[in-house]
């Protein structure tokens, strides 16, 4: 008999040192998420282990953020609690958080590159796939995925690099830090209109990335229907075509009926079902599995459950257990 699958669950308590009152990104999201990771896990069969995360090095941020950038985020932090834009601050566990966030993402997409892991899910804050190179926005500080990807590279784990990112918010620090790279596919379904605003079905990435960037914006009340048809018919193939040596999910929630910022109107059984087709896409790919790192989601109970269809859905689908 098979052993069981392995599920990675990366996080760590200091990432709550990031923290405003009243924001919605607050740290309660990731006890929810941890839970659900590891409902997820526990339903699967799976194993589930929780290895100990380390903070990303400066090396490792300067792949993707500039130096400037980074010491003035270091700076600030320092500085007490102030904000960046109306929506995104910085206070004095927010450098802490937002290196072990990056360093969690890190170490999910090693897990799984190099064979260790099915699934391994980077639960962290801030999230991060609106940071650019240069630029904090919309909750972000550091582009978390985008700092996996340069990692995974530097490895020799993978070169041609597939970001899934269905967060009900475009991504766009993550397109734009790749627009130019034709070994970077990156697929997003996201609210429109809705901020930041880009993400058009015509952004196709530029200069040498031209044809490697795909989305596909949806209108308010979509549901799971037209969530899951985005994917199915245009994205999905989109990164089957690509043929990634390793996928990495921008694993945002917000895209759920219960989100207050959102009104996409996913439930948590369409996020299972999207799981489901990224764990057979995974295993049609023949990839080890799924790196995941969390984005956005606001609603503590969305939170949970979807976090646990996902796990669930991608399992059954790299095993083809799962029915669909």
């Amino acid at each position: 008999m098979p052993p069981p699958p392995r599920v990675v669950l990366l996080t760590d308590a200091r990432m709550a040192g990031h923290a405003a009152p009243g924001h919605p990104e607050r740290p309660e999201r990731l006890a929810a998420v941890e839970s659900g990771v590891a409902d997820g896990a526990a339903i699967a069969g799976a194993q589930l282990d929780r290895p100990r995360v380390e903070p990303a090095t400066r090396g490792a941020l300067e792949r993707v953020h500039s130096p400037i950038y980074l010491e003035r985020l270091e700076a600030a932090a320092h500085d007490g609690l102030g904000w960046i834009d109306m929506d995104t601050y910085i206070g004095p566990g927010s450098w802490e958080a937002a290196r072990l966030a990056a360093g969690a993402t890190i170490q999910a997409a090693r897990s799984v590159a190099s064979g260790d892991a099915a699934v391994a899910f980077a639960v962290v804050r801030p999230p991060g796939h609106h940071a650019g190179r240069q630029r904090a926005a919309g909750f972000c500080l550091v582009n978390n995925v985008a700092v996996a990807v340069g990692e995974l590279r530097a490895a020799g784990l993978a070169q041609r690099i597939a970001i899934l990112d269905w967060d009900v918010h475009h991504g766009d620090g993550t397109q734009a830090i790749y627009d130019e790279d034709p070994d970077l596919c990156y697929a997003s379904t996201h609210q429109m209109p809705l901020y930041p605003g880009s993400g058009r079905a015509d952004e196709r990435g530029s200069a040498a990335g031209i044809g490697s960037k795909h989305n596909a914006p949806l209108s308010p009340g979509s549901g799971d229907e037209a969530f899951l048809r985005a994917w199915r018919e245009t994205l999905l193939p989109a990164v089957t075509a690509f043929a990634p040596e390793a996928i990495l999910a921008s694993a945002g929630y917000d895209a759920h009926r219960l989100d207050p910022l959102a009104e996409l109107g996913v439930t948590s059984d369409g996020f299972a079902a999207l799981g489901a087709e990224v764990g057979r896409l995974a295993r049609q790919l023949g990839l080890p599995g799924v790196a995941l790192t969390l984005e956005g989601g606001y609603d503590l109970d969305a939170l949970q459950e979807s976090a646990a269809g996902t796990v669930i859905g991608i399992l059954g689908g790299l095993a083809g257990t799962d029915r669909a």
